[in-house]
This record gives structure tokens, C-alpha cells and sequence, in this order.
């Protein structure tokens, strides 16, 4: 499969828009990256050019995208790169967007507070498997492998 996967590293710049489609969960929002470079003149960091991608987000991602996402976050997103050109009011224009595989707060910019989210319930629940016997029979050749239990100390 020949796709163009990219890893854009930038600032959540619009509030992510979650819509419910007949094909499941969508959610896109702008995301700047800025260039920074090191100005020897002045000794100091600078900003450049900054990009605009509009990432999209389907599914599970959708829902969490839209749920922990706000404008300002540092957000790394790894996805597919879509350039598509467009004519509008007479003149052709170009945008770029990212069909997101994964998203993440960029921890180097910052903490975040980690929470997974419940599995959706399968229509019937597996039968209870029962538990391995960890015991080994007191007559093996592998009990006296065994440690003898820690001793507590008053």
C-alpha cells in the first residue's frame, strides 16, 4: 500500500467538532506546526512559517479526540497525509489534511492524566475460564526447587 504516513508535532488550534455518522464516530479539528530555528543575530529561538493541517479522527479516536482535546494542547498526531487542491471563486487552492491513526499530548511540552475507556459490551460474555493450578505437587522433582517462604522479623 503506498500512503504517505506522517508525524506532525503542533498545537491543537480549533475546538475538535465531533459529529455521530451512519458510519460511526467523526471528529477533525486545525492543528498548527510551527517551525522554530535558532537565530545566531539575536540569540534566541524563532518562530517560522507555521502549517495548518485539518486532522480527522474516526471512531474510538473520534470520541476520545473530541473528549480530551482542547485549543492550546501540544499534540503530536501520526496519521495519512491527504493533500487536496480545489478551485473556489476562480482561484485553485491547496489544503493538506491528516487521516489520524493516533493522537497524544506531547509530554515534552507538559503532563497528562491518562484514563482508558470502557470496552463496548459484546453481545454474549465469554464462559469464565477457570484458573491455572499453580501449585506444584509436594512429590515433584521441581518441590525442591521451591524457596522456602520469607520468615517476618519483629
Amino acid at each position: 500500500m503506498n500512503e504517505t504516513m506522517v508525524c506532525a508535532v503542533g498545537n491543537v488550534a480549533t475546538q475538535p467538532v465531533f459529529r455521530e455518522l451512519a458510519a460511526g464516530p467523526s471528529a477533525r479539528f486545525r492543528l498548527a506546526v510551527t517551525s522554530r530555528y535558532w537565530d545566531r543575530e539575536k540569540s534566541t529561538w524563532t518562530d517560522g512559517h507555521t502549517n495548518f493541517f485539518t486532522v480527522w479522527a474516526n471512531r474510538q479516536l473520534a470520541t476520545n479526540a473530541a473528549t480530551s482535546l482542547s485549543v492550546g494542547d501540544p499534540v503530536v498526531v501520526q496519521g495519512r497525509l491527504k493533500v487536496r487542491t480545489e478551485t473556489r471563486e476562480g482561484q485553485q487552492r491547496a489544503s493538506a489534511d491528516i487521516d489520524a491513526v493516533a493522537i497524544g499530548h506531547d509530554l515534552a511540552r507538559g503532563t497528562a492524566a491518562f484514563r482508558r475507556t470502557g470496552r463496548p459490551e459484546t453481545a454474549a460474555p465469554a464462559p469464565p475460564r477457570p484458573e491455572p493450578d499453580w501449585e506444584t505437587p509436594a512429590g515433584s522433582p521441581d518441590a525442591a526447587r521451591q524457596q522456602p517462604e520469607p520468615v517476618a522479623v519483629t
